[in-house]
């Protein structure tokens, strides 16, 4: 579920979000959880009876928390009630750490969230200013102490590096930050400059320096480094987990290619390979679902080579992965010889990357597909 709200937008975000003098007439926070819930009913009548129990539920933004607790709840009943949960399905929201108090985190761990993912990106003022994030600090490790007492298992920190201006000892800093926290499971994320963002317009101005390809790399190294020798491992190229339990179940069903139903403006939504995205605007959303039609806005319908690259795409980034029938020997061969692919997994009839094909994941791809 995308919760499209924020209190600022911060200078990086190109995601589909609005803080209150952006949103206008015709949406809200007050009715959003109303809306989604239709959708889910909406979703229901779609996919009609067969039984369709939800092994995952990731609430994601925007900024979650700043709807009430009770809202993310009803919304979260109502999924339950149209399709079920699962037994120990892995339930989610993001949050940002000024956008939760403790009493706040206790209502989510009673409504059924079973997982926490917080946007800390840094832990140096510095960099949080030239990102523009609004929390200080000193609020995550506070915020993962309270998260930890209301009963959260599985707690994960977002990390952003590559930002302008940060050095590799802030990128060390903010890690052993991350780590003094004590979370089971680390994101760190190269930061890309996307075009239509403030940060863009800086770097185009020469204010800001575009960050360096070759400074991203080191900061992974560093990370791969420092996450696995505090006992993080990691299972996608950006994840890192304390064990196989703490791994995020959702997004690993994104990418072995499960299907999902995605709510909210923009959302997008994959079932028995036609994918499909709904209208962005949050007021275009709900009159939509307020008369009885749909949201979705467009959608494709994949072919067999669509999902055979996009199997490929994915499943590579794993550390289990991809079946090495996938792909073509001669050019799987030549990035084993070049380093980019372990050999003896190969062998054995798996695709795994080497350290060195994870730095270069999008062009070890490129060239096995």
């Amino acid at each position: 579920m995308h919760v499209p709200f924020c209190v600022t937008r911060c200078g990086y975000c190109d995601f589909n979000t609005y803080t209150a003098t952006e949103l206008g007439p015709g949406a809200s926070r007050d009715s959003y959880a109303d809306t989604a819930i239709r959708e889910v009913r909406m979703a229901r009548r779609v996919l009609g009876d067969v039984d369709l129990p939800v092994e995952t539920v990731f609430v994601g933004g925007g900024t979650p928390t700043l709807l009430p607790p009770d809202d993310l709840g009803r919304v979260l009943s109502a999924i339950d009630a149209e399709f079920g949960l699962a037994p120990g399905a892995e339930v989610t929201t993001e949050a940002n750490p000024e956008s939760v108090d403790e009493a706040s985190i206790g209502k989510l761990r009673e409504a059924g969230f079973t997982r926490v993912s917080y946007g800390m990106q840094s832990a140096r003022e510095h960099v949080l200013a030239v990102l523009e994030r609004t929390h200080t600090p000193g609020r995550v490790p506070q915020v993962v102490e309270w998260t930890r007492k209301a009963g959260f298992e599985h707690i994960n920190l977002d990390l952003i590096y590559g930002t302008p201006g940060e050095t590799d000892d802030d990128w060390r800093g903010s890690l052993e930050a991350a780590l003094a926290a004590e979370p089971d499971h680390v994101s760190a994320y190269a930061l890309i400059v996307e075009e239509g963002t403030r940060l863009a317009a800086q770097v185009r101005r020469g204010e800001l320096t575009a960050p360096d390809d070759d400074a991203m790399a080191d900061r992974y190294l560093i990370a791969d480094e420092m996450l696995s020798g505090h006992g993080l491992h990691w299972y996608e190229i950006s994840n890192w987990a304390a064990d196989p339990r703490a791994a995020c179940r959702h997004n690993m069903l994104y990418w072995t290619g499960a299907d999902w139903w995605g709510v909210g403006p923009g959302a997008h939504s994959h079932v028995g390979g036609t994918r499909w995205w709904n209208v962005k605007h949050p007021a275009a959303h709900a009159a939509r679902l307020a008369e009885g039609t749909t949201p979705a806005h467009a959608r494709e319908i994949l072919t067999g080579e669509d999902r055979h690259i996009e199997r490929v795409m994915l499943e590579l980034r794993l550390a289990q992965g991809c079946p090495a029938h996938l792909l073509d020997d001669e050019a799987a061969r030549r990035a084993v010889g070049d380093g980019l692919i372990e050999p003896a997994p190969y062998e054995q009839g798996r695709a795994v990357l080497t350290l060195k094909g994870r730095l270069l994941a999008d062009a070890v791809v490129r060239a096995l597909t």
